[in-house]
C-alpha cells in the first residue's frame, strides 16, 4: 500500500535526522552537470580529477558490497557506484536511500567492465529525502490526464515533454529576437480590464475589491495596443496570456499564449508579407492565397453573402478550415465577423483581413486596422446589441478606446498569432501537450 510505503520512508527520514544530517541542506558543491561531464568524460578520465554532482535516483540495485544507481540532474543520466570501500557511511546509506531521492555525489569518473560510463563515489549523501516513491515503482503514469496533472512527473519519466517545453522556450525567445531585430519595440498591457474586448469570446469575469467593481481577464490586449499607436509608437507587440471562457478541444485551452504586434503606416497586404517571413524559420511554405468566399464555396457549396451572419464563423470552422492543409492565407473575411478590421475599398462589404492557416488550424489573424472612429462606433454598437441580445461572445463598446481613435489613430495593420497552436503543429501534438499545465476540471 502507498501509505505503508509513505511511512517507511518518513522512518528514514527521522533517522537521518537523529544521525545528526540534515537531509534537505540549502548549500550543495556541484563542479559539474552530467551532461556537461559526460562530454568530457575521455578528459576527466585521463586527468582523474575529482568531480561532484547531484541528482535524483531513478534506479537502485544493491549487490551487498556494491550499490549501483542512475541518478538524472535534468540535463543528463549517469551510473554512480557506491561502494564499502570507499565510503564510511555505506551501510547508513544503504538504510535510508530510496528511488527518488537526490543524491550529492563526489568521485571519478570509470567505465564498468560492460562499458558503461559511470562516477565511482568516495562522498555521497542525501540531499532531499523523498517521501512518496516514482509512479514507475508502484503503478506508473497510465492515466493520460494524471500525466498532465501531474506535470512534474510526466517530465521526468517522458522525455519528450521537456523536449517540447524546451522547444517552446527556443521560439518564443527566436520570435522576440527577430522583432526586436525588426524594429517592435515589447510592451505590457492590463490582464484586467473593465471592459472585454479586441476578439469574439466569452471573458472570464472577477472582482476588484478595492475599487468594488467587476472585472474581465483580457480577451485580447487589443484595444490597449492600439491605444500606444494613438500615442506616438509606431511597431509594437506583445508576448502574454490571454483567458477566453470557451470549450477545451486539441486546438484550445481558456488560458494560452498570444503574440500580438501593431505597425503603424503598413496595411493587411504588407503584414502578410512580414508573416511569411517572420513564419518561414517554422513554417516553410510554399504559402498559397485564396478569398474566404472561394473557400466557402469550394468545401461547404455555399454563397457566403446567403448565409445567415451568425453562422457564416461556424460553417468556416466545421467546413472549411479543417480541409486547409498546406500554408494558405485566407483573405477577404466578411466584415460583419470583422468588427475591428478596416472595409476594403474595392468591396465595402469585405474586410482587409487574413488568417493564415496550416493543417487545418488558425495559426494568425491579422488585418488593416479600422481606425474610423465613427465607423468603429457604429460596428462596436451593433455588437454591444448582440450581447445584450445574448450573445455572450459578442465584442463590447468601449467608449475610451472610443475616445482614443477620436484623437487620431495612424493607418495601421496588426495581427495576433497563437503561441500554442504554432508550437503543436511544429510538434504534431494536441494544445494541450505544448503548454506546461493545461487547464483541468479540478479532483474533488
Amino acid at each position: 500500500m502507498l501509505k505503508d510505503i509513505i511511512e517507511v520512508r518518513k522512518k528514514k527520514l527521522s533517522l537521518i535526522k537523529k544521525t545528526g544530517f540534515n537531509p534537505y541542506p540549502a548549500k550543495t558543491q556541484i563542479t559539474h552537470n552530467i551532461i556537461s561531464l559526460l562530454s568530457d568524460f575521455s578528459g576527466l578520465s585521463k586527468s582523474k580529477k575529482k568531480v561532484w554532482l547531484a541528482g535524483r535516483i531513478l534506479s537502485l540495485r544493491d549487490i551487498g558490497s556494491l550499490v549501483f544507481m542512475d541518478v538524472y540532474d535534468g540535463t543528463g543520466k549517469i551510473q554512480i557506484v557506491l561502494s564499502k570501500k570507499n565510503l564510511k557511511d555505506f551501510n547508513f546509506l544503504k538504510e535510508v536511500i530510496d528511488i527518488g531521492d537526490f543524491l550529492e555525489v563526489g568521485g571519478q569518473v570509470f567505465k564498468t567492465k560492460k562499458g558503461e560510463k559511470s562516477v565511482e563515489a568516495f562522498f555521497a549523501k542525501i540531499i532531499v529525502k523523498s517521501l512518496k516513491p516514482l509512479p514507475s515503482v508502484w503503478h506508473g503514469l497510465k492515466d493520460t490526464e494524471d500525466r498532465f496533472r501531474k506535470r512534474y512527473l510526466d517530465m521526468i519519466f517522458n522525455p519528450e515533454v521537456k523536449e517540447i517545453i524546451t522547444l517552446r522556450s527556443k521560439i518564443i525567445r527566436d520570435l522576440r529576437e527577430k522583432l526586436w531585430f525588426e524594429g517592435f519595440t515589447e510592451v505590457e498591457t492590463p490582464i484586467l480590464q473593465p471592459i472585454p474586448g479586441g476578439a469574439l469570446a466569452r471573458p472570464f469575469i472577477t472582482h476588484y475589491n478595492a475599487l468594488n467593481e467587476d472585472v474581465y481577464l483580457r480577451i485580447a490586449p487589443e484595444l490597449y495596443l492600439k491605444r500606444l499607436l494613438v500615442g506616438g509608437f509606431n511597431k509594437i507587440f506583445e508576448i502574454g496570456r490571454v483567458f477566453r471562457n470557451e470549450g477545451i478541444s486539441k486546438e484550445h485551452n481558456p488560458e494560452f499564449t498570444m503574440l500580438e504586434l501593431y505597425w503603424t503606416y503598413q496595411d493587411y497586404e504588407g503584414l502578410m508579407k512580414f508573416t511569411e517571413r517572420l513564419l518561414k524559420k517554422f513554417i516553410p511554405g510554399p504559402y498559397q492565397k485564396i478569398t474566404y468566399s472561394d473557400l466557402i464555396k469550394k468545401y461547404a457549396g455555399q454563397d457566403v453573402k446567403k448565409i445567415d451572419p451568425d453562422k457564416i464563423d461556424e460553417i468556416f470552422k466545421k467546413k472549411v478550415r479543417p480541409k486547409i492543409k498546406t500554408p494558405t492565407f485566407v483573405i477577404k473575411h466578411p466584415k460583419v465577423i470583422s468588427p475591428l478590421a478596416k472595409s476594403s475599398e474595392e468591396d465595402s462589404e469585405l474586410a482587409d483581413r487574413f488568417h493564415l492557416i496550416v493543417d487545418g488550424m488558425e495559426v494568425v489573424n491579422a488585418f488593416s486596422e479600422l481606425n474610423d472612429p465613427i465607423d468603429q462606433r457604429e460596428r462596436m454598437e451593433e455588437q454591444e446589441n448582440l450581447y445584450r441580445a445574448g450573445n455572450l461572445e459578442a465584442s463590447r463598446l468601449d467608449n475610451e478606446f472610443l475616445e482614443a481613435l477620436e484623437y487620431g489613430m495612424p493607418p495601421a495593420a496588426g495581427l495576433g498569432l497563437g503561441v500554442d497552436r504554432l508550437i503543436a503543429l511544429l510538434t504534431k501534438k494536441p494544445v494541450k501537450e505544448t503548454i506546461i499545465f493545461p487547464t483541468l476540471k479540478q479532483k474533488d
